[in-house]
């Protein structure tokens, strides 16, 4: 099964946005912040 955990993330970051609006930079931040660490993730191969 080929999961991707961007759709998700996008989904919660949003729902938490219309929830605090007033918190939007943070949200925004950490959800950048996390989407690079996963994409930094998925290109080093570790074996």
């Amino acid at each position: 099964m080929n999961f991707s955990i961007e759709p998700l993330l996008a989904l919660i970051v949003g729902i938490l946005i219309l929830m605090v609006p007033r918190f939007l930079n943070y949200f925004v931040a950490v959800y950048l912040i996390v989407l690079g660490v996963l994409g930094l993730m998925h290109h080093v191969n570790i074996t």
